[in-house]
């Protein structure tokens, strides 16, 4: 800060600057050389509006974005390095934790790679790729309800947020039926799910749905021809088709722009194909856009639960691969207790077969081992684009495990669109991203 006087041997008035910490120095060095007036504020990395802990470093001119940069790693967690000391099947509790808004992306995309390093891929059982796609539409209309809805709530229209909300609660209901968790499920495993559904889940499902579809719909008209939203909205945050390719847009936000590019249908898994649903596009990528794309997009992965479930009625059969050197022992299934294994796998284990306790014990405890070799799976994560790099040894546990994070990828677009722009666009161009700190920085 300008002091009215220097230290001692210096003319009054002369500027004085003190920085500490990150790279303020630098900065205020920069500033006194220009001797122009400028600010330079931390947005974050505990803010409200930045989605997690994010550091937004802001040069503005009044309300004049002049420069943005910024800053990632508060949140860092070590899950990759974490998933090199545990076994392959763990992998799967460490995963979902990244992107905690939809981690049952995170948990598809690391056993689909997991199968393709076993060779197992065309052995998953056909019941266990429909839960997947059910676990994984839901999950995207959840991820859209938070992405919307937070960010109402952060211009001020608390209610957009209860209503996303609302939502949400559906379908963390149907998610805690079915995995006995709201979050961090582990629910998906290297050969199939962790169990099968419980009985008279696709009637809940689909009572329920309609409830899930009023909620976006309400928060549709809250929205789309709102002027208020529309004037915060509408030719904000905006970024050239060029541009979000250069940068690695991916998702919502580079469909807006008009290009259709969808995991899905362009490098289908889990049977995407077979479905019918439509890549919703609008016509240019500002925050309005990138917010009505999420909507079509909810309505479509409406369309995919829908078929699912009734391909779920018509497809009885077993959820987990069936070799057993690989397979989860009992798969986990529930006792009449509500608590632990099931009764009968334990009187197994434990009463008649000495075999099946030492499988059991060595499956558990020390895991199956993966041939050596790597590999790189994407799939079409809420967010956008996600991959997974797995490097196996020959070992019961990953060489290298690597997150391509869709939030992380996105992030690098913030400068071009919030730069020129007004201070208070910055909130609004953050949450159209709709980033998730703990899948950026893992």
């Amino acid at each position: 800060m300008p002091h009215a006087a220097g230290p001692a041997g210096e003319a009054p008035g002369a500027p004085e600057f003190t920085a500490d910490g990150g790279d303020w120095a630098e900065i205020a060095a920069e500033a006194e050389r220009l001797g122009e007036e400028r600010i330079v504020v931390n947005m974050g990395p505990v803010h409200p509006s930045t989605h997690g802990v994010l550091r937004l470093i802001l040069e503005i001119d009044g309300e004049t974005i002049r420069e943005l940069r910024v800053g990632t790693g508060y949140l860092h967690t070590g899950i990759e390095k974490n998933m090199e000391y545990r076994t392959w099947t763990q992998g799967v509790t460490f995963c979902t934790r990244m992107d905690y808004v939809a981690p049952l992306f995170q948990e598809v995309a690391y056993c689909l790679g997991v199968e393709k390093l076993l060779g197992v891929t065309d052995e998953i059982p056909t019941r266990a790729t429909l839960i997947r796609v059910l676990m994984m539409e839901l999950n995207r209309i959840a991820s859209h309800l938070v992405a919307i809805g937070t960010s109402g709530n952060e211009l001020g229209a608390t209610t957009m947020m209860t209503v996303g909300f609302r939502g949400r609660e559906d379908i963390l209901r149907i998610f805690e039926r079915i995995t006995g968790l709201r979050m961090n499920h582990a629910y998906i495993r290297p050969g199939g799910v962790a169990q099968d559904l419980p009985p008279g889940t696709t009637d809940y499902v689909r009572e329920l749905l309609p409830n899930i579809r009023l909620s976006v719909k309400e928060l549709q008209d809250l929205s789309a021809q709102n002027p208020i939203y529309k004037l915060r909205h509408v030719d904000v945050g905006y970024i050239s088709l060029p541009a979000a390719m250069a940068l690695g847009l991916t998702g919502p936000s580079v469909r807006a722009a008009g290009l259709p590019l969808d995991l899905r249908k362009l490098q289908p898994y889990c049977g995407y194909e077979t479905y019918d649903f439509d890549v919703p596009v609008r016509d240019k990528s500002d925050a309005y856009n990138r917010v009505m794309v999420r909507f079509d997009e909810c309505y479509e992965s409406i369309k995919i639960v829908t078929q699912v479930l009734d391909r779920l009625d018509a497809t009885p059969g077993p959820v987990m691969v069936a070799d057993k050197k690989i397979a989860w022992p009992a798969q986990l299934s529930i006792g009449s207790d509500g608590q632990g294994n099931s009764l009968g796998h334990i009187k197994e284990i434990m009463g008649t077969s000495m075999e099946s306790l030492i499988h059991h014990f060595k499956l558990v405890t020390e895991g199956f081992r993966v041939p050596a070799g790597q590999v790189f799976q994407t799939i079409e994560h809420a967010k956008g684009v996600m991959g997974v790099h797995l490097v196996s040894d020959g070992g019961t546990r990953p060489y290298r495990a690597h997150f391509r994070d869709p939030s992380y990828s996105n992030l690098q677009s913030t400068a071009a669109m919030t730069e020129g722009g007004m201070l208070a666009d910055v909130v609004v161009t953050l949450a159209s991203l709709d980033p998730v700190l703990g899948g950026v920085d893992r």
